[in-house]
């Protein structure tokens, strides 16, 4: 069992379930059974083929029915013991789960209707189809939470855990470095405004006036890169506020089918919204964005002001924190702090991670220093000034306590967790009816459950 943990917490707890499985399987049996929960051979080659059709096929376990019938039982058994423990989900988490998945469907199909239709089956018989499925999810959830919670690592455990390391084993890092910027969007003036705004007008005039069609302008004329080739096409949701610019979402869902926004501005620029289709407060719509270009002018005065900001800090007016809390632009400083993340959410990230503009503004830097204002061009097409600073900058090195501790104390956080993990299973386990098929008793994996099951 102890090898399967980490794939367990992989394949159940962050189940990205695919709108394919749907479908319903015409041949199918009970293979495993834990209490009154039945684990169907469905459930397991559901599971192995979603994640061949997520690229992750290269990762699954040798005999993988084995590893996700083993995370199946791991599953039933925890939901189990939320049950007797009295572990409860409300309604309101489970529509709130099955929207979100929903949503994501729609997002992944282009439309309600779509899905509807690869699925055979109403977005409400959708829902009701995965209300099982997510209600079991979340109670053995929070029940492996209820297990672990508590579970902390001292200064002397992380120790002890590095030393038991084979020195030859530790990992080799890159030089890694820490980065944070305090970003500031130029704003473009009043007459640029006013002429991209007359523009969407103009493209809002010929569609209405059945010159041209919206997606076909959306294609040619489009700033948002990301939607531009399908024609300007979003899947939304009214409640989705933290995804969207607010503004534009209350101009979407004043809309009816078949009609055009005026010209709205948002943090991104200016739009026009044309609604596709709308169920409640699911939408699809289309959309031109246009993002008026700023002057050298407008660029001038964000660099002046960061100047301004920099020298601050230097003088030790403000902190580099402070200035991003109180002057950044970037939405997401709020959160992070201005720091730039890898793609493993860490912010100790190698350097090819980073833009190539950033590269040169941190080139010549010291850890603990500021660059000068920094003009570049985002992914968006937008001018953007930057103030980076670089907190820190590793050699190149062997994995050792004083620069890696926090990834070493992680590691030993997460060994003692399935130690944890193993020790409640071996506990527990006898507590239970188990029940396997027969195919399955070449699977070494599932041997500690065999002991139960063959007893039963």
């Amino acid at each position: 069992m102890k090898k399967l943990f980490p794939l367990f917490i992989v394949l159940t707890f962050n189940l990205n379930v695919n709108a394919q499985q749907i479908k319903k399987v015409l041949a199918d049996k009970i293979i495993a059974q834990v209490g009154d929960k039945i684990i169907l051979r469905s459930d397991i080659m559901n599971a192995i083929s979603d994640a061949k059709r997520q690229g992750t096929e290269n990762q699954l376990p040798p005999n993988p029915e084995c590893a996700f019938l083993e995370g199946q039982l791991i599953q039933k058994t925890l939901l189990l013991q939320a049950e007797r423990d009295s572990l409860s989900v409300t309604e309101d988490e489970i529509d709130a789960s099955l929207e979100n998945q929903i949503r994501g469907f729609i997002r992944e199909y282009g439309s309600k209707d779509i899905l509807e239709e690869i699925a055979g089956k109403t977005v409400y018989q959708i829902k009701e189809d995965f209300r099982p499925l997510f209600k079991e999810r979340n109670l053995a959830d929070q029940m492996r939470k209820k297990i672990l919670d508590n579970i902390k690592v001292t200064p002397n455990e992380v120790k002890a855990y590095f030393d038991k390391i084979p020195k030859d084993s530790l990992p080799y890092y890159e030089s890694e470095i820490e980065v944070s910027q305090i970003l500031i969007i130029p704003k473009s003036n009043k007459d640029v405004d006013e002429y991209v705004s007359r523009q969407l007008y103009e493209y809002k005039r010929q569609v209405e006036s059945g010159q041209k069609k919206f997606e076909q302008l959306a294609k040619q004329f489009s700033d948002d890169q990301g939607t531009e080739r399908q024609g300007g096409t979003l899947a939304l949701n009214r409640n989705d506020k933290g995804m969207w610019d607010p503004t534009f979402l209350q101009a979407t869902f004043r809309l009816k089918e078949g009609q055009i926004s005026n010209v709205i501005k948002s943090k991104f620029g200016f739009h026009i919204i044309y609604m596709v289709s709308r169920a409640g407060d699911d939408a699809v719509v289309r959309h031109i964005l246009k993002i008026p270009p700023v002057t050298e002018t407008e660029i001038k005065l964000a660099q002046l002001k960061l100047d301004s900001i920099r020298l601050h800090i230097l003088a030790h007016d403000m902190s580099f924190g402070e200035a991003i809390n109180k002057y950044s632009d970037d939405e997401n400083s709020k959160f992070n702090g201005g720091s730039i993340q890898g793609r493993d959410g860490s912010t100790y990230i190698n350097i090819d991670q980073l833009d190539k503009d950033m590269v040169i503004a941190i080139k010549d830097l010291k850890a603990g220093e500021i660059s000068q204002p920094q003009t570049y061009v985002d992914d968006r097409g937008r001018k953007l000034v930057r103030l980076v600073y670089l907190k820190t900058k590793t050699n190149p090195h062997r994995e050792n306590l004083k620069e890696d501790y926090n990834k070493i104390a992680q590691r030993a956080l997460d060994e003692k967790k399935q130690a944890k993990l193993e020790s409640w299973f071996k506990e527990h386990i006898p507590n239970f009816y188990i029940a396997i098929d027969k195919e399955f008793g070449g699977c070494a994996r599932l041997a500690d459950w065999w002991q139960y099951a063959s007893k039963n």
